[in-house]
């Protein structure tokens, strides 16, 4: 048997969608260790102590939440390895640059946690720590996607659409980093003080100000994708890319609705964790609007002669 057969479209499929799931657990779980103030569960890198790679009894509650953050690294990195395995022994060339970059993610991410820990928590670091995390999630998702079709094809929607789903994206990104230092900048935004209770504004902005520019660029991503949606409409779009607008749209109202209710209920923790949850979910969403513009390698390209239609429309 050759060796591009050994895996097949269905198994790279399932082991890439494994993949967006474990990048998305390990954003989650990094957030039950911030706002349990576990950030120095383990105090050193990489090991857990001077002289222990695992947790210690003394370490308690802590220790374990840390812990077992780093633990699930080793289970990604698993999944990770699986993926760039199929991949690499399939016939799928186009998928390969994305199984590597969601493997190199790792190491990276791995570097970045060793010095958050060994910098005491540096919110700047926690933050990159966190938006890497978030490029990785928007990775393994095309991935993912693109894995269920046999190839890359042709734009499917005129270039001033394009360009503003390419803005979509740029906004989302600009909300998500602004969403880091509304965190730092707040009362969950370290490990634990001298009393006992989680160490707040490390990155020293007013959080009502820079909560408020947050909200300001979350209303600009909706407006945007609003009129994107309403464009796609307009113009007949292909299917799957309305669809795709359509539901970003709904869960970043989701995320909108959760974020105004954590800020005047003052943070509790669970509406948080749903606020990080929900940040992953936007990335995810994102990453198919930006894949759904291009078709599968047998659509007929955009600008095809006019007895040409699209199989998606």
């Amino acid at each position: 048997m050759p060796v591009l057969s050994r895996f097949s479209p269905a198994a790279i499929t399932r082991l890439a969608l494994a993949n967006v799931v474990a990048n998305g657990a390990i954003v989650v779980t990094g957030g039950v260790v911030r706002l349990t103030g576990s950030g120095l569960g383990c105090p050193t890198w990489p090991r857990c102590t001077d002289d222990s790679f695992v947790t210690t009894p003394e370490m308690a509650g802590h220790g374990l939440i840390e812990f077992g953050n780093r633990l699930l690294t080793f289970v990604l990195t698993a999944v990770a390895i699986a993926v760039l395995v199929a991949v690499w022994r399939s016939a799928r060339r186009d998928l390969r640059p994305l199984a590597v970059l969601t493997f190199l993610g790792i190491p990276v991410q791995a570097a970045i946690g060793g010095v958050t820990v060994l910098t005491g928590l540096n919110p700047w670091t926690v933050a990159v720590h966190f938006l890497v995390s978030t490029v990785l999630v928007a990775v393994s998702t095309v991935l993912w996607l693109r894995s269920r079709e046999p190839g890359v094809g042709q734009p499917l929607l005129r270039r001033p659409l394009v360009l503003l789903t390419g803005g979509i994206a740029a906004v989302t990104a600009v909300v998500l980093a602004l969403g880091t230092v509304v965190t730092g900048s707040g009362p969950h935004s370290g490990d634990l003080d001298e009393s006992g209770r989680p160490s707040g504004g490390r990155m020293g902005f007013d959080p009502e100000t820079v909560s408020q520019l947050h909200a300001d660029v979350v209303f600009l991503l909706v407006g945007l994708t609003v009129a994107l949606l309403v464009a796609l409409h307009a113009t007949d779009a292909p299917g799957r890319v309305r669809r795709a607008a359509r539901d970003l749209l709904v869960v970043q109202l989701l995320q909108g609705v959760i974020g105004f209710v954590q800020y005047f209920t003052h943070l509790p923790v669970v509406l948080v964790l749903l606020h990080m949850l929900g940040a992953v979910l936007v990335t995810v969403y994102t990453a198919r609007l930006v894949w759904s513009v291009r078709g599968p390698a047998t659509e007929q390209p955009l600008d095809a002669p006019a007895t040409q239609v699209p199989a998606t429309r």
